[in-house]
C-alpha cells in the first residue's frame, strides 16, 4: 500500500530543523567545552560547512529519487545489495540512536521535578516519550507533521528571543584564551558535534510522503540549514560569552543557566521548556525518519516481509514504527550518554561517505532515468572533498565507535550472505559502470525502469492511452545503415506476424504512401503510417537508426522513426499521436539522446518521460 503524500515545504523545513535542534544544542556544548573551550565556536561552523557536500549530495539523490528509506535507498541503488544492507542497518540505527539521545534529554531536564526520584527516572520519562511519539506516527504522518510544525516554529521563537534579550551581556574575557586545546581539539570536535546537524538529511527517508518533492526538498532543507546553523552559532556564542567556563563545565543546561544569570527562575524555566521542546521535535521526527527505512528494506526483499506491512486506516508502516521504538527504547536503557553520541556520529559520517559516492556512480553510470530536479553544483569536486573530510572525520572520533561500528557491519553481512542475497536481484549504478567496461549482457533494465516508474510517481504523470501503447511497442535499432525500403521490410516483419496480413502488402502499403508525400517531417524525425483493414486496432512500431535513413533526397537523414498503423476507425486517436509525438521530439535534446542511449528500454523511457500534455490534463 502506498504512503500518503501529506507534507509540504513548511512540514519539511520544520521536521529538518526540529531533527537537528536538540541535544546537539542545549546539552553537548558543555559536555565537550572542557575539550575545545570557546572554540567550540568554530566547532560548529565547521560542521555546518562540512555539512554543505551530504546535504547537496542527498538532495540530488532524494529530488531523483524520492523514496522511503533515504540513505539506504540511494546506497542500495548506487552500489548494490551488500552496501545497501549495511546502508540499511546504519541509517536505521543511527537515526535511532540519534532519536534516543534526544529523548534522554528529555528525562535530563525533566527529572528533577521528581526530586526523590534516582537516576533511573532520566530513562523512565525517555522511554515514556518514546511510547507517546510511537502513538502519534502510528496515527499519521500528516497529524505528526502538523505536532512537529507548532513545536519547531515555537522553539525557533524562543530562540531568537534568547537571542535578542542576552546579547548586551557578553563579557568578551569569557572567550580568551580562544583555542586553549590547539586546533586538533577543534577538529576533534567537529566530528563528535556533526551528530547535531545529522538530522537536516532524516528529510531524505520520507522523501516518500512529500509533496511536489522536486521542489519542496531542496527548499526545505537548503532554508532549513541556513536558519538553525545561524541559531547554533548565535546561541552558543551568547551562552559562552555569559557563563564561565568553571559554569559550563558543571551543568547539562548551559543554555537555561545563562538565561536565568540577568532573568532569574523565569528565564531559566523558560529556556528549559524550549529544551524539552527540542528534544520533542528530534525525537518525533527521528523515530518516523528511521521507520520508515525497515519499511524500504523489506520492500527490497532485505527484511521479511511483515516490517513492511502499512495500517490500512492510518497508511503508516506500523510494524516498522514499532520495531524502531523498540530499538529506541533498549538503547536508552543500556547505553551511556556519550556513546551514543559517538556511535551515531560516526556512523552518520560513514552514511555521508557512502552518499557523496552515490551521487558520483549515479551520475557516472548515464543511467538515462536518473533525472534529480536539483543537480549538484561543482560536480564531482564537491563530492570528492565531501568523501576526504567524511573519511578524515572518522579516523579523529577513535577506536571505540569504530569496532561498534565494524560490529554492525558485520552483522550486516551475516545477514546479507544468509538471508538477503537469493531475495534480492535488484541492480545498482556500480553494475551499469562496470558494464560499459565488459558486456552490456550482463545488465538488464531492472534499475533503469524503477527510476522511470520513481519519476512518473515523482511528477504525477498519468499515463494515457499513447504511453500504454509505447511501453508495448515493438523497437527496432538499426545499428548499420538502411535504405527506406530496407526499413520497411523489417517494419513488414512485425506487422505482418501481429495482424497476420501479407507482409508485401504492408510494404506496398507504406511505399504508396511515402510515394505520395514525404513523411520525414522534422529534422531527423519520419513518421510513416498506413491503414489497415479490419476494426479498433492501432499500433506504433519504433525505430531509431544511428547511421540514418533517407527519406527525402532533400532532407537529412532520419534517425527517430514512429511507424504508425491503424483502422479507418481509429483515425481520431492517429491525429492524438501525432500531436504526442510532435511534443516529444520538441523536448530539448531529444534527437541527440537518442543517438546516445544504449538499449532499446532506453529509448522506450526516453519517450514516456518527455514532457508532453496527456489527454485528461489539457
Amino acid at each position: 500500500m502506498a504512503l500518503k503524500k501529506d507534507l509540504g515545504v513548511l512540514e519539511v523545513f520544520c521536521f529538518a530543523s526540529g531533527a537537528m535542534i536538540s541535544s546537539g544544542l542545549f546539552i553537548l556544548p558543555a559536555v565537550v567545552f572542557a575539550n575545545v573551550g570557546p572554540a567550540i565556536i568554530l566547532a560548529y561552523i565547521f560542521g555546518s560547512i562540512l555539512m554543505v557536500p551530504a546535504i547537496i549530495s542527498k538532495i540530488e539523490l532524494a529530488t531523483a529519487m524520492p523514496k522511503s528509506g533515504g540513505t539506504y535507498f540511494f546506497i542500495h541503488r548506487s552500489l548494490g545489495s551488500l552496501f545497501g544492507t549495511f546502508a540499511g542497518y546504519a541509517s536505521w540505527f543511527s537515526l535511532s540512536l540519534k532519536s534516543a539521545f534526544a529523548l534522554l534529554g528529555i528525562g535530563l531536564f525533566i527529572q528533577p521535578l521528581f526530586p526523590d526520584a534516582g537516576p533511573e527516572m532520566v530513562k523512565i520519562i525517555a522511554i515514556t516519550f518514546t511510547l507517546l511519539f510511537t502513538f502519534i506516527n502510528i496515527v499519521g504522518i500528516k497529524e505528526s507533521g502538523r505536532f512537529q510544525v507548532i513545536l519547531v516554529l515555537g522553539l525557533i521563537a524562543i530562540l531568537i528571543g534568547y537571542i535578542f534579550l542576552n546579547v548586551n551581556y557578553i563579557k568578551i574575557e569569557n572567550y580568551v584564551p580562544f583555542r586553549p586545546n590547539g586546533w586538533r581539539s577543534v577538529f576533534t570536535t567537529t566530528g563528535f558535534i556533526f551528530i547535531s546537524y545529522g538530522g537536516l538529511t532524516k528529510v531524505a527517508s520520507i522523501a516518500e510522503e512529500i509533496k511536489n518533492p522536486k521542489q519542496n526538498i531542496a527548499r526545505g532543507m537548503f532554508s532549513s540549514l541556513i536558519v538553525i546553523s545561524i541559531l547554533y552559532v548565535a546561541v552558543i556564542s551568547i551562552t559562552i560569552g555569559i557563563l564561565s567556563g568553571e559554569e559550563l563545565q558543571q551543568t547539562l543546561n548551559p543554555i537555561a543557566l545563562s538565561a536565568s544569570k540577568h532573568f532569574g527562575g523565569i528565564g531559566y524555566w523558560f529556556l528549559s521548556i524550549a529544551a524539552i521542546l527540542a528534544f520533542i521535535t528530534t525525537g518525533n521526527a527521528g523515530l518516523m525518519a528511521s521507520s520508515r527505512i525497515p519499511l524500504a528494506m523489506a520492500e527490497d526483499n532485505l527484511l521479511p516481509g511483515f516490517f513492511g506491512k502499512v495500517h490500512i486506516k492510518f497508511q503508516t508502516p506500523i510494524t516498522s514504527i514499532f520495531v524502531t521504538a523498540f530499538f529506541m527504547i533498549v538503547s536508552i536503557s543500556i547505553l551511556d550518554l556519550e556513546s551514543l553520541v559517538k556511535v551515531a556520529s560516526t556512523m552518520m559520517l560513514i552514511l555521508f561517505f557512502l552518499v557523496n559516492l552515490s551521487v558520483i556512480l549515479m551520475r557516472e553510470s548515464k543511467i538515462i532515468t536518473y533525472r534529480p530536479s536539483y543537480k549538484s553544483p561543482f560536480y564531482p569536486y564537491l563530492q570528492i572533498i565531501g568523501l576526504f573530510v567524511y573519511l578524515f572525520l572518522i579516523i579523529e572520533m577513535g577506536i571505540m565507535p569504530l569496532l561498534i561500528t565494524l560490529f554492525f557491519f558485520t552483522i550486516s553481512l551475516i545477514w546479507f550472505f544468509f538471508y538477503s542475497k537469493s531475495r534480492n536481484e535488484k541492480q545498482s549504478a556500480l553494475l551499469h559502470i562496470v558494464k560499459g567496461a565488459i558486456s552490456q549482457k550482463i545488465v538488464t533494465p531492472t534499475l533503469t525502469n524503477e527510476l522511470r516508474d520513481i519519476l512518473l510517481q515523482r511528477d504525477n504523470i498519468q499515463a494515457d492511452k499513447f504511453d500504454k501503447i509505447i511501453q508495448k511497442a515493438k523497437i527496432i535499432d538499426l545499428n548499420e545503415g538502411a535504405s527506406r525500403n530496407q526499413l520497411f521490410e523489417k517494419l513488414s516483419e512485425i506487422i505482418s506476424e501481429k495482424f497476420n496480413i501479407d507482409s508485401q502488402k504492408i510494404v506496398n502499403l507504406f511505399s504508396e504512401r511515402e510515394d505520395k508525400f514525404s513523411t520525414a517531417i522534422y529534422d531527423g524525425l519520419a513518421i510513416p503510417h498506413i491503414i489497415i483493414e479490419g476494426q479498433n486496432h492501432f499500433d506504433i512500431v519504433i525505430v531509431r537508426s544511428k547511421s540514418g535513413i533517407i527519406f527525402d533526397e532533400d532532407k537529412a537523414p532520419v534517425h527517430v522513426i514512429f511507424a504508425l498503423l491503424g483502422t479507418e476507425d481509429k483515425r481520431s486517436f492517429h491525429l492524438r499521436a501525432l500531436m504526442s509525438i510532435a511534443q516529444i521530439i520538441q523536448n530539448k535534446n531529444f534527437v541527440e539522446n537518442w543517438k546516445k542511449v544504449e538499449n532499446k528500454e532506453d529509448l522506450r523511457n526516453l519517450i514516456l518521460l518527455a514532457e508532453r500534455v496527456r489527454k485528461g490534463k489539457i
